[in-house]
């Protein structure tokens, strides 16, 4: 129980400081909601390419396919980090 209201507790925080940070921000646009209004700096851009990239599937299952395989496995991540800083080049020169 305690793990559930956690959970709660801290998604609720998150949306509260989302809502409050954005408040004023203008969305009515497609730049606006999905480009922050090119207000993000570089570290924003490569924090959030990196974090779309990392989930659970890096956390747990690669680590046990590489187990389990071998290390060629990890190959796949070797060309999407190559790829994810060739996207992070192209949208932070879009700044």
């Amino acid at each position: 129980m305690l793990a559930f209201i956690s959970f709660v507790g801290f998604t609720a925080l998150v949306a509260v400081l989302a809502w409050w940070y954005t408040r004023k921000d203008d969305l009515s646009n497609s730049e606006g909601y999905y480009l922050a209004g090119r207000s993000l700096t570089a570290v924003f851009i490569a924090g959030s390419m990196m974090l779309t990239n990392l989930s659970t599937e890096h956390l747990v299952g690669l680590n046990g396919l590489a187990y389990r395989q071998g290390f060629i496995v990890m190959a796949w991540e070797v060309i999407a980090a190559i790829t994810i800083a060739a996207f992070a080049f192209i949208f932070c020169l879009n700044i």
